[in-house]
């Protein structure tokens, strides 16, 4: 059973019906599936089952502690990419030594957290933050387990806002300054060197461009070792794609996973993992009603209470979600804007769908479990909405809706 499906022509997660729980709940509002997010990660499990590997949800794509300790009863690891994300996941129960530290732009108080939390590695992205992590960890009394992300300049064949693999991308060190940054690493004090990390991008679901990175990062393996810097593991990052429509293709997570073994082959590595969107992606959708229905000549509007705040991949990415009534009626149909109320042009969840609506009726957006609210904001001072986790015939609120008053509390006139 998807963790979304139709029963007696209503949309249900699990046992629940999502109409209710926008009843109970109000709108807009997130709802999660917790069995289809530890499904997707005991894809990446089984698929790496026999070799050592670690499994580290990459915390961006959804922050919420209820998704956080979900997967941290799993044995979860967790890539993070700021101070605030470190919190959040020992807060929610993971393990300080399955955490990665990645991002371009830590800061000295951010590298000291990690130190003193003990966390299992930095991913550096820089010959400069490489000194200045030496630096802190020395600071510290203590040497700092470092992992180097290179940039090798494969095309992720993705959406240039989540390319991150080319020389252009502000991530990672590039190929021609590699082995001279490893170099320098490995006679650092309060460093201590332990792998290598590569992520070409997000929304990937062709092998070809895993494969060429991978390729490059084993030969830069043996060379490192030949100089007599052997590394412990391999961090082959995330990006592995879903399907937001019947078009799209999904990431084979089986035949990715084959991919990084042969890579690999015989070589002392452990792999580690990255995946965020693949994990919690197909499990969240958003929820919102219809305030009005109108016309402009012969464009046609849906007028509804979730906006860009809520949701901005569109507006970002000109990203395409699947939406559709939450109940299906027999009404005649036609091409809508589903728009929200934010005044800005780019302010829609999507332009040109079908769909059989009346106002007051109530909107599903599918795939809307990444870079969704985590993204979202207060812009035109509108709270936050709320997020719900169904498991099973149990639905439980982790994260209640925001109050307006709350949106300006550390705000003040003026004297």
């Amino acid at each position: 059973m998807t963790p979304f499906y139709r029963h007696n022509g209503s949309l249900m997660s699990d046992q629940r019906s999502l109409t209710d729980l926008a009843e109970q709940y109000g709108t807009p509002l997130y709802v999660y599936n917790r069995g289809a997010i530890e499904s997707a990660w005991q894809e990446f499990s089984t698929a790496l089952e026999g070799h050592p590997h670690l499994i580290c949800y990459a915390v961006k794509a959804n922050s919420n502690l209820a998704v956080l300790d979900a997967l941290a009863r799993l044995g979860s690891g967790f890539d993070i990419v700021s101070v605030g994300e470190l919190k959040r996941v020992l807060a929610a129960g993971g393990k300080p030594e399955q955490i990665v530290f990645s991002g371009v732009g830590k800061s000295e108080r951010e590298m000291a957290a990690g130190l003193e939390a003990g966390i299992r590695c930095f991913n550096v992205e820089s010959a400069s933050e490489l000194e200045r992590l030496a630096v802190v960890a020395t600071a510290h009394g203590t040497s700092a387990q470092v992992s180097l992300r290179i940039n090798p300049d494969v095309d992720a064949q993705t959406h240039p806002y989540i390319s991150t693999g080319l020389k252009e991308n502000k991530f990672g060190i590039g190929m021609a300054d590699a082995m001279a940054t490893y170099r320098r690493a490995a006679e650092l004090d309060g460093i201590d060197v332990q792998g290598i990390d590569c992520h070409i991008g997000s929304q990937l679901t062709s092998l070809e461009p895993y494969a060429d990175a991978f390729a490059l990062l084993v030969q830069m393996v043996d060379a490192l070792k030949e100089e007599g810097i052997a590394l412990s593991h391999i961090d082959v990052g995330g990006g592995q794609g879903i399907q937001y429509s019947a078009e799209d293709d999904r990431l084979d997570v089986a035949s990715w996973a084959q991919c990084i073994r042969s890579a690999v082959g015989d070589r002392d590595l452990e792999i580690l993992v990255e995946p965020g969107r693949y994990i919690v992606g197909q499990a969240g959708v958003l929820l919102t009603r219809v305030e009005y229905l109108k016309s402009n000549e012969d464009r046609h509007f849906a007028v509804v209470d979730a906006a860009m705040n809520d949701l901005i991949r569109p507006a970002l990415y000109s990203a395409w979600q699947a939406i559709e009534s939450v109940e299906s009626l027999d009404r005649p149909s036609r091409l809508y804007d589903v728009v929200g109320p934010i005044c800005e042009s780019a302010d829609f969840l999507g332009k040109q769908r079908e769909l059989a609506i009346a106002e007051k009726d109530l909107l599903c957006v599918r795939s809307s479990g990444a870079y969704a609210s985590v993204m979202s904001s207060n812009y035109n001072t509108r709270p936050r909405a709320a997020e719900v986790m169904v498991d099973g015939d149990n639905a439980f609120l982790v994260r209640a809706r925001e109050e307006t008053e709350a949106l300006f509390a550390q705000e003040f006139l003026l004297p």
